[in-house]
């Protein structure tokens, strides 16, 4: 089974979630939300102006009977914008502000969650990334111990083995602080959706003090950190790529290491080396890069490219479901 149909197996025996989509006037977003459930996938809410949502259903053939529609412009926005202002008053933030500010589906999504009436959501079909960042954080908020919102890719290698890299498309230059976040989100994230444990290989271009300098002296206090915080998850560092994937390579770079040579999960240093990293196993290895996964929030609220397609939707919602 490859991967897409593992995680939509997945979801199934783990149970629906109850997923809001925020930009429901769009049609890849109408037609992912009917597929996920149609197929049983999820319990499936859209935002948006119902008449508007019907008549792109009705042009598209979209079939939205099983589909929850919340009309966004007559809800009730009240207790939403009341509880914002409380939230972001000591930012100077006016009641008549945050009022205003909860008529964007994206905040009035985050607030669903916070108020437990969504389990998790996905938006970006038509929103850059730094709205849907923003309103999920200020709302939805961090998880216990993380510093930082964060992404991890999942990389399905041809063999069919599928890896995780992070942090590869939102910290430009991550302190230690955030590097350890970055990890623990990341080993997180794959253990929720791979239902596997993770071996997590820092990375440098140094292996186990091979070099001496500042840049790798961040990837060890991370480590270090990460251990102290998170003392059951199998992590090590700092590794370089081939003493964390190639066994060979790691019996001779770093024998005693629990994770090199078996990583499966491998957190970049920074944006640069991430970015570039995955962009490489992608097109010169053939790898499907299936991402970014946003992570690091107290409660699931994934983002999508612009360019995204309805398939690109629904395996995004799929992983969503699985990180609640």
């Amino acid at each position: 089974m490859d991967f897409i149909s593992t995680i939509r197996s997945r979801v199934k025996e783990t149970g629906k979630k109850r997923i809001v989509f925020p930009e429901g006037q769009d049609n890849r977003i109408l037609s992912a939300a009917a597929f996920m459930a149609k197929e049983n996938l999820s319990d499936t809410i859209v935002l948006g102006d119902a008449k508007e949502i019907q008549k792109v259903a009705a042009d598209k053939g979209i079939h939205i009977d099983r589909v929850k529609v919340i009309d966004l412009p007559n809800a009730d926005k009240s207790d939403f914008g009341q509880q914002y202002y409380e939230l972001r008053k000591h930012k100077g933030i006016e009641l008549d502000k945050a009022m205003e500010t909860i008529n964007d589906p994206l905040f009035y999504a985050a607030m669903m969650i916070r108020n437990n009436q969504a389990d998790c959501a996905v938006g970006g079909a038509i929103n850059p990334t730094g709205n849907v960042l923003r309103a999920a954080i200020q709302i939805v908020g961090l998880a216990e111990n993380i510093k930082a919102v964060s992404s991890s890719f999942f990389m399905v290698l041809k063999d069919g083995n599928v890896l995780s890299f992070g942090d590869c498309a939102v910290i430009p230059n991550p302190d230690e602080e955030q590097l350890a976040a970055i990890a623990m989100s990341t080993a997180e994230t794959y253990e929720k959706v791979m239902h596997d444990k993770a071996n997590v290989a820092m990375l440098s271009f140094s292996t186990m003090g091979s070099a001496e300098h500042d840049d790798v002296f961040k990837v060890v206090n991370a480590t270090n950190l990460v251990k102290q915080l998170k003392p059951d998850l199998n992590i090590d560092g700092e590794l370089q790529f081939d003493a964390a994937y190639n066994a060979r390579v790691a019996a001779m770079k770093a024998p005693e290491s629990p994770v090199a040579g078996k990583a499966n999960v491998f957190v970049f240093p920074d944006l640069d080396a991430g970015n570039i990293g995955y962009k490489i196993a992608q097109r010169l290895g053939h790898a499907e890069a299936i991402g970014p996964v946003i992570q690091g929030l107290a409660k699931p609220f994934n983002d999508l490219s612009r360019g995204c397609n309805t398939e690109d939707v629904i395996n995004t919602a799929c992983i969503c479901s699985l990180m609640v």
